[in-house]
């Protein structure tokens, strides 16, 4: 059974499938509680968790016929069956994005036979979570995968530049910044880039909070 406190189908806000369609399951519950969270409320011991079967969660996402399929927190990894989910999401020929928050090491999700797509946040500073990190996981991503840099600061940005140039991750798979809403202008960040020429690194703004309102659930 996986705690889920929500799943919709909408777009995808962010990642290298951004805009397309999604069938979205958020799993309850995170191991980090990052200073600019936009999904606390899920994460609280008071929220409300469906005990939900692989094989319930795998039969909505057929109904709903989302070839993408995005499993989001909190942190999904941290549920004992989420490997099940996988698999079984995988084996019908869906493409299956993992969300992860980067301090769960992903050796054994990245050899599984059909393995998902990892969109993969590394926190910065001003989110005082950096220390959580696995930099290991950096050697299992691949060009389909992606890696996320939430800034919300000049301290943000010069951290990510280090993190990127160590790793050399432009050449290993997708590299995203992203603004902390309401922290640091997006144009700051464009300036950012130009000033250190971040050839294959793209700006990314979160399109759900776009659309609808910035709180809203469910898109």
């Amino acid at each position: 059974m996986l705690p889920v406190v929500e799943k919709f189908v909408s777009i995808n806000g962010e990642g290298a499938h951004a805009g397309e369609l999604a069938a979205f399951i958020r799993f309850y519950g995170c191991n980090l509680s990052c200073s600019y969270c936009d999904t606390r409320w899920a994460n609280r011991p008071d929220s409300t968790a469906k005990l939900e079967t692989v094989q319930h969660l795998s039969d909505w996402v057929i109904a709903k016929g989302i070839n993408n399929v995005t499993l989001t927190g909190g942190e999904p990894l941290l549920h004992d069956e989420i490997s099940d989910l996988i698999a079984v999401l995988s084996a019908k020929g869906l493409r299956v994005e993992i969300e992860t928050n980067g301090s769960v090491a992903l050796d054994s999700f990245a050899s599984m036979p059909n393995r998902p797509v990892f969109t993969m946040d590394y926190k910065l500073p001003s989110s005082n979570m950096e220390m959580f990190m696995q930099r290991d996981n950096f050697a299992l991503l691949k060009q389909g995968d992606t890696v996320k840099f939430v800034a919300g600061s000049e301290e943000d940005l010069e951290t990510a530049l280090d993190v990127i140039d160590h790793y050399d991750l432009t050449s290993r798979c997708h590299v995203y910044f992203s603004p902390v809403f309401g922290k640091i202008k997006p144009s700051s960040i464009v300036d950012f880039m130009i000033d250190h020429r971040l050839n294959g690194v793209r700006l990314q703004l979160q399109l759900h909070k776009y659309i609808w309102e910035p709180g809203r659930r469910g898109v």
